[in-house]
């Protein structure tokens, strides 16, 4: 009888590339993979072949893409939340929308704000759609207006939030200009958090969260990094964080190679 490989641990970018076509069920490929535009496929078929991922694939591709969370966690976001693929899109959604009603749209893979614009109306973003081309996939979801905006960090046991405020605009980002204060987390919006992960697949994650002027969070998005300027944990915080989790699945999935069936 053939004996079975060796089961692997690779952590590294190059051990992954390199690696690739030989990894096989059970292997643990640990850590976020920094894909290039092209490579997601590649986390499609490492699941389907039975590769463990620390963070999932879905996670991972979840993160790098609004659309894909559009698509995935809609039930997350505000009502009438859609992806628009193309113009069609955008009629097919008008009777959904008010002529007066606001929409923001979103940018798939644009960070730091700078790929969220405010409409006045779905009519606006379609007439300009209709002259110049749009940037499409986009997300477009209703504005909320007199939200708060808040960001929550979550690593295992450890979960944080801060409010970020902007005065002078809709964009709260603090690269936009907003301000930050951090607040307590209250149980509907951590359990909402939590669920929104479950969901995700998650290990980890920062979210930024909408609550309604009635107290109901929605989600705005979700990712495995980004910025922490009004964290008490900072980047440095967040890394060691991330290292713990990542040696603590380690330590389980070591476990069960050695553990009876």
């Amino acid at each position: 009888m053939t004996a079975s490989p060796p089961t692997r641990l690779l952590r590294s970018v190059r051990d992954f590339r390199r690696r690739f076509q030989e990894l096989a069920p059970g292997d643990l490929l640990l850590g976020l993979l920094p894909l290039r535009p092209g490579e997601q496929v590649k986390l499609l078929d490492l699941a389907l072949r039975g590769v463990v991922l620390f963070p999932s694939a879905l996670a991972q591709l979840l993160s790098r893409s609004k659309v894909a969370q559009a698509e995935i966690l809609k039930e997350f976001m505000l009502p009438a939340t859609f992806v628009a693929y193309g113009l069609p899109d955008l009629t097919a959604q008008a009777p959904h929308f008010h002529t007066q009603q606001a929409v923001v749209s979103k940018r798939d893979q644009a960070h730091l704000g700078q790929g969220v614009s405010l409409w006045p109306s779905l009519e606006a973003l379609h007439s300009l759609g209709a002259l110049r081309g749009l940037p499409f996939p986009l997300v477009i979801q209703p504005f909320l207006d007199n939200a708060r905006d808040l960001r929550v960090v979550v690593m295992g046991d450890y979960v944080e939030a801060y409010e970020r405020v902007n005065p002078h605009g809709f964009r709260k980002n603090i690269f936009q200009g907003g301000s930050s204060r951090p607040v307590h987390l209250g149980p509907q919006e951590h359990d909402f958090c939590r669920r929104v992960m479950a969901r995700g697949q998650f290990p980890y994650a920062i979210l930024d969260v909408l609550v309604s002027p009635d107290g109901l969070p929605y989600l705005s998005e979700i990712s495995l990094k980004g910025g922490l300027t009004g964290s008490r944990l900072g980047q440095a915080g967040f890394r060691e964080q991330v290292k713990r989790l990542e040696e603590e699945f380690h330590h389980t999935w070591a476990d069960s190679l050695t553990t009876p069936d």
